[in-house]
């Protein structure tokens, strides 16, 4: 069934292309699907990327402004602390130069 037909490829010629990053540096050059910027590899396809109100992209705090300054307060705390046990531990007396 070779036929000397020629084949209309122009309209998937003209087609735009995904663009996603491949691992090797380039870009995608799969059609994108229709409606979509991406293929049908890269999410294009129905049903792909995150559920509605995924719970996972939640923000935490934990790098804010005050979540910092807190943990160096902290830190500086235990910094202290750590130095008076020390300064306590060095000067203390043993029990035997209690007695005599």
């Amino acid at each position: 069934m070779t036929g000397n037909h020629k084949r209309n490829t122009a309209p998937m010629l003209c087609s735009p292309r995904c663009g996603a990053k491949t691992r090797s540096g380039g870009f995608c050059r799969s059609p994108a699907v229709s409606g979509k910027k991406r293929c049908r590899m890269h999410g294009g396809a129905p049903g792909s990327g995150a559920p509605l109100g995924n719970q996972n992209a939640r923000k935490h705090g934990r790098f804010t402004r005050e979540k910092k300054a807190e943990r160096r307060r902290v830190q500086e705390l235990l910094r202290q602390s750590r130095k008076t046990l020390a300064d306590v531990m060095q000067s203390r007396e043993t029990p035997t130069d209690i007695i005599k």
